[in-house]
């Protein structure tokens, strides 16, 4: 007979929304045992930032699970599979086998052409404290090949698991009023690219001035750095002050042979 399914619990590690002996408890009760070592899948309690960190660094299938919050800026956790409430009815279908884990791409970030990483959701290079717009250029390559110049608070590159973040903040403005439930969804298939509240941007021999698009899998990203500014790249390695990055340093995100497995009920 088949042992209890092993599970391992993932965490914020400053500020978890649930305390780590409730989430054990629940995972203990429905009959699955609780390891630091050799899960068979990964239980991450959390929004959409935790899950995105343990989203890349982590093999294992992860179910995503949210937290219900009564705050206005409470986690909106797109990405969960399930909410913590709901935790109990969840472990009934996974037990049976009643899920599909689902493989999704990931995207590598070089910087003067050593590996960061590798991305699950977006990476995005911004203006930091002590910049106001910085001035940078994209140049992608591939299937299309074209590029632009930019100022403004940066420009982020996403996967389709991460489009509902900073890459779809168009959706939310329609005038002077937000929609706080506006997003766009990309296709598996796709890599977007976003300025990020751009004050002027171009398309090299175009006088095109685009605000966002998606490019097909397979392209290249090159981001630099124009002018000395104070910038920094997010969305790779465990600093939550990012990486800084120097006028003329460049930055490569493409795809990557990585793939991170959920667990969709």
């Amino acid at each position: 007979m088949r042992g209890a399914l092993k599970a391992k619990i993932f965490l914020d590690d400053e500020l978890p929304k649930v305390p780590r002996g409730s989430v054990e408890k629940v995972v203990r009760e429905a009959g699955m045992k609780v390891v630091s070592k050799k899960p068979e899948i990964g239980i991450v309690v959390g929004g959409d930032g935790v899950f995105s960190r343990f989203g890349r660094t982590e093999s294992v299938p992860l179910l995503f699970v949210g937290v219900r919050s009564g705050l206005a800026t409470g986690s909106k956790a797109y990405l969960a599979s399930v909410s913590f409430d709901e935790l109990p009815r969840a472990w009934s279908r996974i037990l049976a086998g009643n899920y599909r884990v689902k493989r999704s791409k990931r995207l590598e970030v070089r910087k003067r052409g050593r590996s960061l990483g590798s991305v699950f959701t977006d990476v995005y290079l911004q203006r930091g404290a002590e910049s106001n717009c910085i001035r940078y250029r994209v140049a992608v390559s591939g299937e299309l090949s074209f590029e632009e110049a930019a100022i403004g608070d940066g420009v982020v590159v996403t996967t389709a698991a991460g489009s509902t973040g900073y890459y779809s903040y168009p959706e939310k403005m329609h005038g002077e009023v937000m929609d706080p439930t506006g997003h766009r969804m990309l296709g598996e298939d796709q890599i977007g690219v976003c300025h990020i509240v751009p004050t002027y941007s171009v398309r090299m021999g175009t006088g095109e001035h685009p605000l966002r698009y998606a490019l097909p899998w397979g392209s290249r990203v090159e981001i630099s750095i124009t002018r000395p500014a104070d910038a920094r790249l997010y969305g790779v390695g465990p600093d939550r002050g990012g990486v800084k990055v120097a006028a003329g340093e460049k930055i490569l995100v493409l795809p990557s042979s990585r793939t991170t497995s959920t667990i969709v009920l």
